[in-house]
């Protein structure tokens, strides 16, 4: 019998969170090491040379980058697929990843996220109240027009659940952990995305860990996740004090 793959990195990550979407469609067998990248020790940094998350493990084979781990994914669990079969399609599903990975990773995670709640927590750094407003005001509200005017007037971006749909509505969920909410008014089709994103059973398996490591501090995150039934690693690469990565800012 294969051995569940090792997944490294927070709940909390949209990367991982990605990630841990495509296993539970899949239902494919895991565990986690859930740190977050910064407390990750010197063996962490040796399988994730840039120190970002997340890494899968599948035996002899360590890698790196959500994209690079989701098609490993699709490639060798291909039921149910989760790429468009048609080649256009997959195609503009790749891009809209990528859009999510960059774009929304830069607005979403380091201008908001970072701001509000990995700065404080990891480097006790106050929020930068204009980068914040800024994001809320323009930034993010043009990733949103942008998003629109992808969606269709129902249902998921290229017919079936695709990655695309993972991967935006990955982001979006630290948007809400941000306390910023979509208007529905203004985007209506995406308000209405978003909230069947969060409706499909993968993502409720996973909201009670990313809740219990939301008000928990990054210490005893593991704790929390092993009270609340999250299919932890044996081992952790933890350390105790905060490394910033090559890529880190």
């Amino acid at each position: 019998m294969d051995q569940p793959l090792l997944i490294i990195g927070s709940y909390l990550s949209p990367y991982v969170r990605k990630v841990l979407l495509m296993l539970e469609l899949k239902g494919v067998a895991y565990r986690i090491d859930p740190i977050v990248p910064f407390f990750g020790d010197e063996t962490f940094a040796r399988l994730s040379p840039l120190r970002q998350v997340p890494v899968l493990v599948d035996g002899d084979l360590v890698l790196n980058d959500s994209s690079v781990i989701c098609q490993y994914l699709e490639e060798r669990y291909p039921q149910p697929a989760l790429y468009p079969a048609d080649i256009a399609d997959r195609a503009r599903a790749r891009w809209l990843e990528e859009y999510a990975d960059s774009r929304m990773g830069q607005v979403i995670i380091w201008q908001l996220f970072n701001q509000k709640m990995i700065g404080p927590a990891v480097w006790g750094r106050e929020p930068d109240l204009a980068v914040i407003e800024k994001t809320c005001n323009q930034d993010l509200p043009a990733i949103l027009d942008y998003l629109e005017g992808w969606l269709p007037a129902s249902g998921w971006l290229f017919g079936e659940l695709s990655i695309a749909d993972l991967s935006v509505a990955a982001f979006l969920r630290n948007a809400q952990f941000s306390r910023y909410e979509i208007d529905a008014e203004r985007w209506p089709k995406l308000a209405t995305f978003y909230r069947n994103a969060l409706g499909l059973d993968a993502f409720q398996r996973l909201a009670r860990f990313e809740m219990a490591c939301a008000k928990t501090p990054i210490a005893q995150q593991r704790a929390a996740l092993q009270e609340a039934g999250a299919p932890l690693s044996e081992h952790t690469h933890f350390r105790e004090r905060p490394v910033r990565g090559p890529m880190s800012r």
